[in-house]
């Protein structure tokens, strides 16, 4: 039973390391930031945050995936984000000292190291690259954001292909044959993107039959990133 725990923290402990948020920290910062992460796995379609909860921790993801959503008046769901390995979320709320604004629930099996938020906090506050690197992640979200919102009213094509590619952008993993996303239900790049299902599924089908993606049970390969862009001029 020793050398479970052992294993599963070093494992854990080499997992967290390859999140871009601690990217130029000393080990020994790395270290201390991380000890008193907690390793949680969850199943798919699993509520991890709900919105109004207060912040107690900061969440990177291990492995699987999430997705981040709201509600618009019309009380329909809308699906603002999703985020794979390496990636964070759960980190306003601390520093807003603010309850959530949005729910978090895993789209697969999931691997989740829960970091206490006044850990965070004082790794921010003592290690100014933490700060940079954090500044970052958010400047980097908010120009997808504002693509997203300029696309808002192309036509359908240009919106899926603009998923696709903010989605390779932020998940994708190089392979032999192309850009490889998780291959999400119908129903999320919907919601992504503000499209109706149908259309969703009419527009995939469009590109899978031009070359522009291939389709597989659980990944979706782009074989030229730079040809789908072109899609969408």
């Amino acid at each position: 039973m020793e050398d479970w725990h052992n294993f599963r923290d070093t494992s854990m402990s080499a997992s967290i390391r390859t999140a871009p948020f601690f990217e130029g920290l000393s080990d020994g910062v790395v270290d201390k930031a991380i000890a008193h992460v907690v390793m949680r796995a969850h199943p798919a379609n699993q509520v991890i945050l709900l919105e109004n909860d207060w912040g107690s921790s900061v969440y990177f993801i291990l492995s699987g995936w999430v997705k981040i959503r709201t509600y618009n008046l019309d009380g329909k769901e809308v699906t603002l984000n999703i985020l794979g390995k390496g990636e964070l979320f759960g980190e306003m709320a601390p520093l807003d000292e603010v309850p959530r604004s949005t729910d978090v629930i895993t789209l697969a099996p999931t691997v989740i190291g829960n970091m206490p938020a006044q850990d965070f906090v004082q790794l921010l506050n003592t290690e100014p690259q933490s700060g940079i690197r954090l500044s970052q992640l958010m400047a980097r979200r908010l120009r997808q954001v504002n693509r997203r919102l300029r696309l808002r009213e192309s036509d359908s094509t240009s919106r899926v292909a603009d998923i696709l590619l903010f989605l390779a952008d932020g998940q994708g993993k190089r392979s032999e044959n192309g850009t490889e996303i998780p291959n999400l239900p119908h129903r999320e790049l919907s919601s992504l993107s503000g499209l109706a299902r149908e259309t969703v599924t009419r527009v995939l089908s469009k590109l899978e039959k031009k070359g522009l993606i291939v389709r597989d049970r659980d990944i979706l390969c782009i074989p030229d990133t730079h040809a789908l862009e072109r899609m969408m001029i």
